[in-house]
């Protein structure tokens, strides 16, 4: 089962959207109100190197990006690969 990680915030419809795709793969995330924890937003601003908008989404530890990257990796066949492959601790896209 591969780790999905996603920082957000309560009102957020790319959020949603992500969430959504990964529901209908069958997968939830793990999910970090950046919005109501500063000390969350400081982590994913050093994990996404320095990106501010929301949702940040990493998957097995690995920066995917946002919604529109998601579902990009969607749209090319690679989004399942990362959740099915245990070898996406290593060799996801950047």
């Amino acid at each position: 089962m591969p780790q999905i990680e996603m920082y957000t915030t309560q009102i957020c419809p790319y959020c949603v959207r992500a969430k959504d795709l990964l529901k209908r793969k069958g997968f939830s995330p793990v999910e970090y109100r950046v919005d109501e924890d500063d000390a969350r937003r400081a982590e994913m601003l050093e994990r996404s190197g320095g990106r501010r908008t929301v949702p940040q989404i990493f998957i097995n530890g690995h920066h995917v990006g946002g919604c529109d990257d998601l579902h990009a990796l969607d749209a090319k066949g690679e989004l399942d690969r990362m959740l099915h492959d245990d070898s996406s601790r290593s060799a996801a896209p950047a």
